[in-house]
């Protein structure tokens, strides 16, 4: 087995790293949820990640945005995704899109992919990737964040968990983000992610959901 991973072991077994060395993740949005999934991804060992995001680094990220940095300010997010995830773990085949995600791009995105990691911050664009992958058969791993709070959850096709999340008339409005918020999001994401991959019993429709302010965690069940 490769050195790198060796720590992976024996929180996760030989077959279940090499089972991660086979998927190819893709991860919308590589801002703040999205920069921290793709270290993490890039670091656990998966096979390849396709990352997508139509905006450049502005000043305002540099306050929780793990990939932005000063040098930085004015590149395209997804390029420096991929440099990223190269500079980490040259194994992990990475491809950058440069392009807001949308009704034109969202089955082309998809399709090829185990897994859809959800590091958007809008409602809209959340229903047209769950849509999409309800219609391609793929599981998707939502995650929000907001000031103090982090939620995370696995959405399965058929489940419908967006449409009873964001119902009709719901909006954000509250887009503060503190740079540890994030991080946990991911990392939530994450895990529930690797589970799902390797085979592990996974719950869907489980909202897990952090207050960091509180230091209260819950768990809501959507089904």
């Amino acid at each position: 087995m490769d050195e790198r991973y060796l720590r992976n072991l024996s929180a996760l077994t030989e077959g279940e790293c090499r089972l991660l060395r086979s998927k190819r993740i893709l991860v919308v949005g590589c801002g703040g949820l999205g920069g921290y999934i793709i270290e993490m991804l890039t670091r656990i060992g998966v096979g390849a990640i396709r990352a997508v995001d139509g905006d450049r680094f502005e000043e305002s990220n540099l306050n929780r945005q793990l990939l932005s940095s000063p040098e930085l300010l004015g590149v395209s997010k997804a390029v420096a995704a991929v440099a990223r995830i190269s500079q980490v773990n040259p194994d992990v085949k990475a491809e950058a899109h440069y392009a807001f995600f949308d009704e034109t791009n969202a089955e082309k995105l998809i399709s090829g992919c185990d897994l859809v990691m959800d590091a958007l911050d809008n409602i809209d664009s959340r229903r047209i990737l769950a849509r999409y992958c309800e219609k391609l058969g793929v599981p998707m791993v939502y995650g929000a964040i907001s000031g103090w709070v982090a939620q995370a959850a696995i959405s399965l096709p058929g489940d419908d968990f967006i449409e009873k999340l964001y119902p009709d008339g719901v909006e954000i409005r509250d887009k503060s983000a503190l740079a540890f918020t994030p991080a946990l999001c991911a990392a939530m994401q994450c895990a529930l992610a690797t589970r799902l991959l390797c085979g592990r019993e996974i719950k869907n429709s489980s909202l897990k959901y952090f207050d960091l302010l509180n230091m209260e965690f819950e768990t809501i069940d959507l089904v």
